[in-house]
C-alpha cells in the first residue's frame, strides 16, 4: 500500500515497506563545538535544532518499522581511504585540509574511532539501523551501500543531516543517478556556509533530482503528528 506524501514541486506516492530515512553525517565533526566544521570557521548554531528534529523523525519512523540508514564520513588512523595528494579529496574536504595546515590536529579530525568521527549522542543508531561509513562526499562512492539498500528492496529514499549542499545532495544525486526515489526533509538539513546554500539545493532538487518537504509533512504522511 502506498502513502501520498505532500511533497514539491507535486506528491508522490510512496510504499513505506520499500522506504527509509537517510541520516547524513550527523557527527560531533559537523554538528558540534570543537569538530571539524567550528574548528573551520563554520556556523553551527542551527545544529542543535536539527538534532531536535532528526531525533523526531527517526522516532517516527521507527514505530512505523521504516529502516534508518546512517552515513558517517571518515577516514582509516593512515588515511590510506583519503585519496592521497593525486586525488581532488586530499585537497578540498576540510578535515584533510585541518590535518596539512594545522600539525597538532593530526590522526584527530574524523578519524576513526574518535570522538570526532562519533554521531552526536542524541542520534545514537540502534541495533538494527544500518551505519555506512564512507570517506567521500557521496554515501554510494566506495561503499557497499547501494547493494544493501538492494537487498533489502529499499527504493524511497528520505534524506536528513548535514551539509545540505554538500554531502547530502551529494547522497542524493547519485540515489537518483541509481534510480532510487530520493526526497530531502529540507528543514531536517543544514548547509555548510549562508543560507543561500541551503535554497540552492532545495530548487536544484526540486527541479532535477527528486523531491522536497518538510519534517512536518513528512510525519503527517506517516500518520503521526497533526
Amino acid at each position: 500500500m502506498k502513502v501520498l506524501f505532500k511533497t514539491q514541486p507535486e506528491s508522490i506516492a510512496v510504499d513505506l515497506r520499500s522506504a527509509a530515512v537517510v541520516v547524513v553525517d550527523m557527527q560531533n565533526a559537523f554538528a558540534n563545538k570543537g569538530g571539524v566544521f567550528d574548528l573551520a570557521g563554520l556556523d553551527i548554531t542551527a545544529a542543535a535544532q536539527l538534532i531536535d528534529v532528526i531525533q523526531e523523525i527517526i522516532e517516527g519512523v521507527r514505530s512505523k518499522g521504516i529502516r534508518v540508514i546512517y552515513l558517517k564520513m571518515g577516514y582509516k588512523e593512515d588515511l590510506s581511504d583519503s585519496g592521497g595528494f593525486e586525488s581532488p579529496n586530499w585537497h578540498k574536504e576540510y578535515a584533510l585540509r585541518l590535518m596539512r595546515t594545522h600539525p597538532d590536529l593530526a590522526r584527530k579530525p574524523l578519524t576513526e574511532g574518535t570522538w570526532d568521527f562519533a554521531i552526536v549522542d542524541q542520534l545514537k543508531p540502534h541495533p538494527e539501523d544500518l551505519v555506512v561509513v564512507k570517506s567521500r562526499y557521496s554515501g554510494f562512492a566506495g561503499t557497499d551501500l547501494d547493494s544493501l539498500l538492494r537487498d533489502l528492496e529499499i527504493r524511497y529514499l528520505f534524506f536528513a543531516g548535514m551539509a545540505t549542499n554538500v554531502c547530502v545532495e551529494s547522497t542524493l544525486r547519485d540515489a537518483y543517478c541509481l534510480d532510487y526515489w530520493p526526497v530531502l526533509i529540507a528543514d531536517a538539513t543544514l548547509q555548510a556556509g549562508p543560507d543561500f546554500l541551503q535554497h540552492a539545493t532545495v530548487r536544484n532538487v526540486e527541479n532535477h533530482f527528486g523531491w522536497t518537504l518538510t519534517s512536518r509533512e513528512f510525519l503527517k504522511g506517516l500518520g503521526l503528528g497533526c
